[in-house]
C-alpha cells in the first residue's frame, strides 16, 4: 500500500512539474510565427504568401541550429529563400538569409557569416551534383523543373562547380553574364 501511494504521489509530481514547465516553440511555430509577423507588414495591400519547402535541424555538429528553405510571394516577386537560425537561450534566432529567383542572371550566392552557406537555383536538369569548395550540396526539388541546392562550408570564397549526369564538371561563376546581357 505505501508503494503504491509513492508511485502515485511520484506521477502527481512529476505531472505538476510537466505542466509547469513552458516549452518553448518548436523551430517549425517559430517560423511560422516569424512569416505570419511578415505577412502582418505587408498588410491588406498585398496578396503575400510563402511556403515552407524544406527544413534540417541540427545542420551543424553539435550546434541547436536549424536550415530553412521557403518561397515567398512578395512585392519583388516570386523568389526562393534559404535562412540560418539558431537557438540561443533556449530561444530561436533568425540569423541569416538568402534569396533566389529562378532564372535569374546570379546563379548562386553565399552567406556573409560563418557558417558559410552557398546556395542557388537549379533549372538544368542535366545537374546531378553541386559542389563549393569540396563540400557537397544538398539538392532539393522545390516544383517540376525547379530545384535549389546548398551547401554549408567553413570556408569563406570558395569555387563553386557542377557536376552533370554524364560526369563532366564545370565551374560556376556567381553571375551568369549570358543572361545578364539578355536582361539588358
Amino acid at each position: 500500500m505505501k508503494s503504491r501511494i509513492l508511485f502515485v504521489g511520484t506521477l502527481c509530481l512529476l505531472f505538476l512539474i510537466g505542466c509547469s514547465k513552458s516549452e518553448e516553440p518548436s523551430f517549425e511555430d517559430f517560423f511560422h510565427a516569424e512569416m505570419e509577423k511578415t505577412k502582418d507588414e505587408y498588410g491588406d495591400e498585398f496578396d503575400y504568401d510563402y511556403s515552407l519547402v524544406y527544413t534540417k535541424v541540427h545542420t551543424m555538429n553539435q550546434h541547436d541550429d536549424a536550415i530553412a528553405i521557403f518561397t515567398e510571394h512578395n512585392p519583388n516577386g516570386d523568389q526562393i529563400f534559404i535562412a540560418y537560425l539558431e537557438k540561443e537561450n533556449g530561444k530561436w534566432e533568425w540569423k541569416q538569409t538568402r534569396g533566389a529567383e529562378f532564372n535569374d542572371p546570379v546563379q548562386w550566392s553565399a552567406m556573409n557569416e560563418e557558417p558559410y552557406i552557398y546556395s542557388g537555383t537549379l533549372t538544368d536538369d542535366s545537374i546531378s551534383h553541386m559542389f563549393a569548395g569540396d563540400e557537397p550540396a544538398e539538392i532539393i526539388e522545390v516544383e517540376k523543373g525547379k530545384r535549389f541546392w546548398y551547401a554549408i562550408s567553413d570556408i569563406k570564397d570558395v569555387k563553386v562547380k557542377a557536376v552533370k549526369e554524364d560526369g563532366t564538371e564545370e565551374n560556376v561563376e556567381e553571375i551568369d553574364e549570358g543572361r545578364v546581357k539578355k536582361v539588358e
